[in-house]
């Protein structure tokens, strides 16, 4: 199972709506991270996205974890794991 920790460990990942996005359509995607605080619209699209191309799709608290998470010092509605 994908947590948290293997998104903080591993450098080959994507942060953020757009970049997001593309990785699941491209099939790059290996998991994604959806914060639950992001807004509802981007939510459904990411969650969408992800249940079209059969992508794990893991909850976080909030996007300022989720920004700490993946290394950068702003918030992140999203990020992927890639393949």
């Amino acid at each position: 199972m994908i947590t948290l920790a293997d998104l903080e460990k591993e450098k080959n990942r994507v942060v953020g709506r757009k970049q997001t996005l593309n990785a699941i359509n491209q099939g790059k995607a290996e998991a994604v991270f959806l914060a639950e605080d992001t807004d509802e619209h981007i939510k459904q699209e990411i969650i969408s996205a992800s249940k079209e191309n059969n992508v794990q799709i893991i909850e976080v608290e909030s996007k300022l974890k989720l920004g700490r998470a993946c290394g950068i010092d702003v918030s992140a509605a999203c990020a992927a794991l890639l393949k």
